[in-house]
């Protein structure tokens, strides 16, 4: 059996074969939720914005506002980034904490059990601080930072997400720590 390109799938779905759409889906489905988990680490949130990413590449595609460039898998990945920053602007709005966030493990586990309240305190504040500067990066650079450390990407994968080279992204990692380093002596932050 012969499998059809991305391109014919969405050929044919635009001349009104349904299920084209949806083989297509099947074909990404692994991928782009996997990635949506990596970003988010959980389950109900990922499901939640990998059914939004492909609603909107829908509209988009019904709309005919999507060009083939041959780099469908890359371009529904870029709308599932964009959805999974939607949903962090949002609980920044909102303020939701979650135990992530806190550095709290509701199952106790062993590797905070022998670090004091003290020890707590001064990495989570350094946590923080970090997490400060981070945000006042460039969007790029802080973009790269997120990807990378946050999420764990590797740098082709970074590179394939915000559409650039290798060596740019690579770069933008570069220039990140040059400017979180100045930031931290003219901060006299102490990271230790």
């Amino acid at each position: 059996m012969q499998v059809l390109s991305d391109q014919k799938l969405l050929n044919q779905y635009l001349s009104g074969d349904q299920s084209a759409i949806s083989s297509l889906i099947e074909r990404h489905k692994r991928r782009v939720r996997e990635y949506i988990y990596m970003m988010v680490k959980d389950d109900n949130v990922a499901d939640d914005i990998f059914q939004e990413t492909f609603i909107k590449a829908i509209r988009v595609i019904d709309e005919g506002r999507y060009i083939d460039n041959g780099k469908f898998l890359s371009w529904i990945l870029r709308i599932a980034h964009n959805q999974v920053i939607d949903y962090f602007r949002t609980c920044k709005q909102n303020k939701q904490v979650n135990e992530s966030d806190t550095g709290y493990n509701i199952l106790g586990s062993l590797r905070f059990a022998e670090k004091t309240i003290e020890d707590e305190l001064v990495s989570s504040q350094i946590e923080q601080d970090i997490r400060n500067l981070v945000d006042l990066l460039p969007k790029e650079q802080r973009e790269v930072v997120m990807m990378r450390y946050y999420s764990g990407l590797s740098f082709k994968e970074i590179a394939e997400q915000t559409d650039v080279s290798i060596n740019t992204a690579l770069g933008r990692m570069r220039y990140a720590l040059i400017n979180l380093r100045r930031m931290i002596k003219e901060k006299n932050l102490v990271l230790c």
